[in-house]
């Protein structure tokens, strides 16, 4: 008989792009998200969950081309009918309205949390697989609606950590851009690709300031490598519109809304979007949300190609680190703003709808810098095993233990070297192992033995400080509870 060949193992890697979450990055995550979810709760938002899966159709943009979808989107084919992996949660939110349109109530206001995927090309920081968490009102055409978002997401950030004058939530508004590219002459479907450029430019204002953005206005801009970028090709007047807009904040939200205003004289479509920017002010004023909180500010133009009025962007205002040792400011973490025409793809009727979307990986990574988390998790006290035949009294003293309130495991190892018992408390991060051998049950006690103390002590301490410290004490077993949560509360 021929011999099989030997089949190779399974390589243990995960997918490129992707990655695991141990511990405490997942108790962090669940601990931010449900303080988030209690504001959208309190604003009378409910929850909503979704499939990951939805139809080619139903994701919008992605559509199957002689072979697959790859246009961003894990897709997949069954029963002639291509499914695919959502890669936000605003599709699916879409389907849904116009699914369930005669049972939901309008406006419907929900909250969405989890997973997306994008099949895109992963690099430092970026991942196919992410966590958003969104808050939508679909049916409420009126302004109070994105009014309401903007406060909800300043109550978001205020509720994780993020204090006061460490953000801002900046305000615009699509159809004041639309006012100033009519005032400069770029209306029209001939002049898209300029307002392609000239959006871009604005987006670049900050890295390359003033003289980059009108080049890249006039004819183009060359870079320090000799890279030439072509140019809007604007003349001079219309140039200065545009840096107008630009240039529209002012000390206080009515000065820039005045601004704004004057720039976009005799377009009415800009003159509108003026007029809601207006009224937004006047309805976070009056619920206390000032300039400290939230800004108008004509800089904010992400997502100005897909959002059809307001559009809002929340940015972090405190210094970090960059990977280059370079201080900048953390940014944005969250987005958001009116789209009145994703519902209509279904329906054919237009369905006004405004919502937000948080970076949750981003805004993690800012409560980190800030301290507000450490990115650790204080483990389990751990029961430890001195006796195999008294497992019974460990896992009860456990379940005293939880009974209080108190995180508890029993060793459930090989007992036999206590060492590595030890070994795996502190793997575990234990902040205390509960030691009782037959010696000890029969005199009603236990030792504790303070695990984070004693790796302090183990580092830098003197014999004086080992013996005024001891990190191992014999305690009453009616103390039990109230010992252990002092030890807790130490280290907390």
């Amino acid at each position: 008989m021929a011999k099989q060949k030997k089949q190779p193992r399974p390589k243990a890697e995960t997918p490129k792009g992707f990655r695991d979450y141990f511990g405490a990055e997942v108790v962090e995550r669940q601990a931010m998200l449900r303080k988030i979810a209690e504001v959208y709760h309190r604003y009378g938002f409910d929850p909503l969950e979704t499939s990951a899966v939805e139809t080619v159709e139903a994701l919008g943009k992605f559509l199957p081309d002689v072979d697959r979808p790859n246009e961003g989107v894990f897709a997949f084919e069954e029963d002639d009918k291509w499914l695919a992996l959502r890669y936000d949660m605003t599709a699916p939110l879409a389907r849904v309205a116009a699914q369930f349109r005669n049972d939901l109530p309008s406006p419907y206001r929900r909250y969405t949390q989890g997973p997306v995927w994008r099949n895109e090309k992963p690099g430092p920081g970026r991942f196919r697989q992410f966590y958003q968490c969104d808050a939508d009102t679909v049916g409420a055409g009126s302004v109070a609606a994105d009014a309401e978002i903007c406060a909800m997401l300043s109550d978001c950030l205020e509720a994780v950590g993020i204090e006061r004058g460490d953000y801002v939530v900046r305000v615009n508004n699509r159809k004041v851009l639309n006012g100033v590219m009519e005032v400069a002459g770029l209306s029209g479907d001939d002049k898209e690709a300029e307002r392609g450029i000239v959006l871009r430019a604005i987006d670049k204002l900050d890295r390359l300031g003033e003289q980059g953005v009108r080049d890249l206005l006039g004819e183009g801009r060359k870079d320090d490598s000799g890279d030439f970028t072509k140019g809007a090709g604007l003349d001079g007047e219309q140039a200065e519109v545009i840096m107008g807009f630009m240039a529209a904040t002012a000390a206080d939200n009515a000065a820039t809304v005045e601004n704004l205003s004057k720039l976009v004289e005799g377009s009415a479509i800009g003159e509108a979007g003026v007029a809601e920017l207006t009224q937004i002010e006047t309805l976070l004023a009056a619920q206390g949300y000032g300039p400290d909180r939230i800004i108008i500010d004509p800089s904010v133009v992400r997502g100005l190609g897909y959002y059809t009025g307001p559009v809002y962007e929340a940015e972090l205002t405190f210094d970090v680190q960059n990977e280059k040792g370079q201080t900048v400011q953390f940014g944005s973490v969250a987005g958001g703003g009116r789209y009145d025409d994703l519902v209509k793809r279904f329906t054919g009727q237009e369905v006004p709808a405004t919502g937000v979307s948080i970076g949750v990986d981003r805004l993690l990574a800012a409560l980190r810098a800030t301290g507000k988390i450490k990115g650790e998790d204080a483990g389990p006290v751990i029961v430890t095993v001195m006796d195999r035949d008294r497992m019974a009294e460990y896992q009860a003293m456990a379940s005293t233990l939880r009974n209080a309130g108190i995180r508890a495991e029993v060793y459930l190892g090989n007992p036999k070297n206590f060492g590595n018992q030890l070994k795996y408390a502190d793997k575990r991060r234990s902040p205390v192992a509960i030691i009782q051998g037959s010696d000890e049950a029969a005199r009603g006690v236990v030792q504790l033995k303070d695990l984070v103390l004693g790796a302090n002590l183990a580092q830098d301490a003197t014999l004086e400080e080992w013996k005024s410290q001891p990190a191992q004490t014999e305690v009453s077993v009616t103390d039990l509870i109230a010992e252990v949560q002092a030890i807790i509360a130490r280290h907390q």
